[in-house]
């Protein structure tokens, strides 16, 4: 079985002998906290490397964040994309919001485990967060994993993201009405759609989609609306469908 270094140089990524150790760590963690707090469906070694870690880490192909930058992952779950950004990037400062009580006490358990430092644990909703003034409009990149459809998603990441800084939503293959009900969404928010990265997981050969937007200016204030909102009414004026990269 090849090891997470090995596959991750397929797709252009460097995971040195360091990461191993901590992502061999974090998956020990992952499965012993799973069954109290539903972290994930995916139990094997490979597939958590795969499906998990590897997904995560694609993130680096959309070429960001900067040095040192701020990083805030949205509904961060199990720690997916954020946590595996900060182990191969020790440089970022990283929030977690994370409104569910079990999966956010993980998380600060991780960040323990794992001894990562400049990693924050926001346990809240992510409209709550967006309101926040020491995170409203002061990160560098928004990354948002199995979360919600694009238009949803983006309502609750543009608001934390400073002009200049980028949104990247990991997703499947079938974006498509997704990303027409998105542009409007994000030019409403003050993003601008840049690319969308279509990529293989290797060792599997899954489709995964990064989903990049530019923040171009700044976030009306009535944005994000209250707690539920976003969801229940997106932006583009009709539900959409979630199209996950992983659970």
């Amino acid at each position: 079985m090849k090891s997470l270094g090995e596959l991750a140089a397929e797709i252009g990524i460097t995971v040195g002998g360091r990461e191993e150790k901590l992502f061999s760590l974090y998956q020990n963690e992952l499965l012993a906290w799973n069954e109290g707090a539903g972290l994930t469906t995916l139990t094997t070694e490979a597939d958590i490397r795969r499906i998990h870690f590897l997904d995560s880490l694609s993130v680096i192909l959309a070429g960001h964040p900067p040095a040192a930058g701020r990083v805030v992952d949205v509904g961060a779950g199990g720690g997916f994309p954020g946590v595996p950004l900060k182990i191969c990037r020790p440089d970022l400062r990283l929030v977690l919001v994370e409104a569910n009580g079990r999966k956010a006490a993980f998380l600060r358990h991780l960040v323990e485990a794992l001894d990562l430092d400049g990693v924050r644990v926001y346990q809240g909703r992510v409209e709550t967060a967006g309101r926040e003034a020491e995170l409203r409009e002061r990160c560098d990149l928004a990354v948002g994993r199995a979360v919600a459809a694009l238009p949803v998603l983006l309502e609750y990441a543009l608001p934390l993201v400073a002009v200049g800084g980028r949104v990247v939503a990991l997703k499947g293959p079938r974006i498509t009405d997704e990303l027409q009900g998105a542009e409007q969404a994000g030019e409403m928010l003050g993003g601008e759609k840049m690319e969308v990265i279509s990529f293989a997981l290797p060792g599997g050969g899954e489709e995964r989609r990064l989903a990049v937007w530019k923040k171009v200016r700044k976030t009306p204030g009535e944005y994000p609306r209250r707690p539920g909102v976003p969801a229940k009414r997106p932006l583009q004026g009709r539900a959409t469908p979630i199209n996950s990269a992983g659970s």
